[in-house]
């Protein structure tokens, strides 16, 4: 019998994993650039840490353990991952987007991947369907899944029907649910996303990406790629992960419920003119996030009636901070019009009701009393 996914944070199933470490609990911290041989063509199956490190390694087998893949390889950087991600592809490939990516997403897209010669076909995935876009150069489909930051929920297993129909890797980038709540692996993906430095860390302390599979073949494209491009995890950014993912499930618990009694707080508001969250009866993906998820998360979304609103507000909260990010212990309110999605054209914006009235909501684990308390005093 398997472990629970709660304790699947705390303990690697794997008999590497206990080896002698010298009796140490929390798996040490190897901070060295290489590692020697004694021989030729003998070693400890380290060489040098932009190759593999132990702890990285470690962190990594805890990852794919979590998300029931066969291997996860950590980046220096969620962005950093996605990058990586890309270099799977060659010029004339093409790439059915999300049309509500992260922002740091869209430049990519737009500044970089086009420049290789990628092209690319963003849409709603929540609401269209993707085969009228499928080419004879189509090679993937990227999603997130909530989206940010418009929350919109997409049907992975009903998506993965599709790519698999049609030969497509599909790709899901699960930062906003993290592992505890959603494995887009068992319905059907092929690569899972995650923004390390979010809900793993959980502490905005460090930054970190991770890819997932569970097929040997883009295991192994994903190893060289890394091996060649370098930004693999540091050592102690590595151990920063391990140790906020052991409270993963209790973060992830009181968050969630925290995000449920504000989403509900803030309908009841008039100074709100609606809230996105998943986990609202009203959301048009709770059934599909009941269906496929076992949770709705803590990120919410709701956009106030006028732009000065939004301005008092932020310029107002105490408790909650002004931040860009999620994830962390720390209730964070972004806007995202000149934070997350700044380089986002302006046409994309409007197209997808990213409003200078829109605020993002990364609900944390304070008290949810003291929460609300700031919210109001803020003018919400």
């Amino acid at each position: 019998m398997g472990l629970s996914i709660t304790t699947k944070c705390i303990h690697l199933q794997d008999t590497e994993a206990h080896k002698d470490q010298f009796g140490a609990i929390s798996y040490p911290i190897y901070q060295s650039a290489t590692f020697a041989r004694e021989e030729v063509g003998g070693g400890t199956g380290y060489d040098y840490s932009r190759l593999q490190n132990p702890t990285r390694e470690h962190l990594e087998k805890l990852v794919a353990q979590l998300e029931n893949g066969i291997d996860a390889v950590a980046f220096s950087s969620g962005m950093a991952a996605i990058s990586a991600l890309m270099e799977m592809y060659k010029p004339g490939d093409h790439l059915i987007v999300d049309e509500d990516l992260y922002g740091g997403c869209v430049r990519l897209i737009q500044n970089v991947c086009r420049k290789n010669g990628m092209t690319f076909t963003s849409i709603d995935c929540s609401s269209e369907s993707i085969e009228p876009h499928i080419t004879n150069k189509t090679k993937a489909v990227f999603v997130e899944t909530p989206t940010n930051p418009m929350m919109n929920v997409v049907d992975i297993q009903a998506l993965a029907g599709i790519t698999r129909a049609n030969g497509l890797q599909l790709i899901v980038d699960n930062t906003f649910l993290s592992p505890y709540f959603q494995n887009p692996l068992e319905l059907g993906a092929d690569i899972v996303v995650h923004s390390g430095t979010k809900y793993l860390g959980g502490h905005n302390d460090t930054l970190s990406g991770f890819l997932i599979t569970a097929e040997e073949e883009i295991a192994q494209k994903l190893r060289f790629i890394i091996k060649t491009t370098g930004a693999g995890l540091a050592p102690f950014d590595s151990w920063l992960i391990l140790r906020g993912i052991k409270t993963l499930p209790i973060r992830m618990e009181r968050a969630g419920e925290n995000a449920k009694t504000l989403a509900k707080w803030l309908e009841t508001r008039e100074n709100v003119k609606r809230v996105i969250y998943p986990g609202l009866v009203s959301h048009p993906g709770h059934e599909v996030m009941k269906k496929q998820s076992r949770g709705f998360g803590a990120m919410i979304t709701f956009e106030v009636h006028t732009k000065e609103a939004a301005f008092a507000i932020l310029r107002s909260v105490n408790l909650v901070q002004f931040a860009e990010s999620l994830g962390g212990t720390e209730t964070l309110l972004t806007y995202p019009i000149t934070q997350t999605h700044a380089d986002v054209p302006e046409e994309e914006l409007k197209k997808r009701g990213i409003s200078d009235k829109i605020l993002r909501l990364s609900v944390g684990i304070e008290e949810v009393t003291d929460l609300i308390h700031d919210l109001e005093n803020a003018g919400v």
